[in-house]
């Protein structure tokens, strides 16, 4: 699951990383959370022969997914995440599969460690993040939603896959890495068809990640500076004997 992310590259570093003709300038952000604007990255529209043109664009968008079909969103469930494994055949996240998928950059992301409720451990945030650091892309999903009146609102959901070992002792999901050799054909809804990149639907290499447990100040979205990523002492388990983090017993949405 993601609940929570950060973004602190610069518009330079998106720009060459996702080969984009430019992003507006933006302050780094710590704490990013659902129904907020995010930045994404998408397939441009179709260049005329001979153009040198970027083929990808940024765009900002609401975090948590309304479907078209939606009447009233005030009625839908905020979609933050997808399940990456069933969203080709759910009805919230099949249209956006087959037609708009996207990039999500990211610099990090945190997730929680919550033991059993009889277990009396207080739940530990975890600020999880590329070891070799830099900007990772997670796979998304966009959908725009109109109301009767006519105005837009463009959203977008992060999907998710069962977690790999490094994750799995705090969380049993984390987001869909797209590796950057992979970006054209994640975003190329034009020729591939969501079976057609079922494979880059994968969990991260063990190793990719690396796991710092931070302070629960994360927890209020009105903390927003760096020092939510700070490394703290993770809370003590009452069983010393145990030798790793249980998994989380929390069940994702989707």
């Amino acid at each position: 699951m993601c609940g929570r992310y950060a973004l602190t590259a610069t518009p330079e570093e998106l720009v060459e990383l996702f080969a984009l003709l430019k992003v507006d300038g933006f302050p780094a952000r710590y704490n990013i959370a659902p129904t907020q604007p995010i930045l994404i990255v998408l397939a441009g529209e179709r260049a005329a022969p001979g153009s040198n043109l970027p083929e990808r664009k940024a765009m900002l968008v609401r975090w948590g997914l309304t479907p078209s079909w939606v009447k009233d969103p005030r009625d839908f469930p905020l979609l933050i995440n997808a399940r990456a494994e069933t969203a080709a055949q759910k009805a919230s996240f099949k249209a956006a599969m087959r037609h708009r998928r996207i990039l999500v950059p990211v610099s990090g992301f945190y997730e929680w460690h919550r033991p059993p409720k009889d277990s009396g451990e207080p739940a530990q945030a975890y600020w999880i993040r590329p070891r070799k650091g830099g900007v990772v892309a997670f796979a998304g999903l966009m959908e725009t939603w109109a109301s009767a009146d006519g105005s837009e609102i463009d959203t977008a959901a992060i999907l998710t896959i069962a977690a790999n070992a490094t994750i799995s002792a705090i969380h049993d999901r984390m987001p869909v890495v797209i590796k950057p050799e992979d970006f054209s054909r994640w975003l190329d809804c034009r020729t591939q068809e969501p079976r057609d990149v079922a494979d880059l639907l994968v969990s991260a290499e063990d190793d990719y990640f690396e796991a710092i447990a931070v302070s629960d100040k994360v927890n209020k979205v009105a903390n927003l500076g760096a020092d939510l990523q700070t490394p703290v002492t993770p809370h003590p388990r009452r069983d010393s004997r145990q030798q790793a983090v249980p998994k989380s017993t929390q069940l994702s949405l989707f």
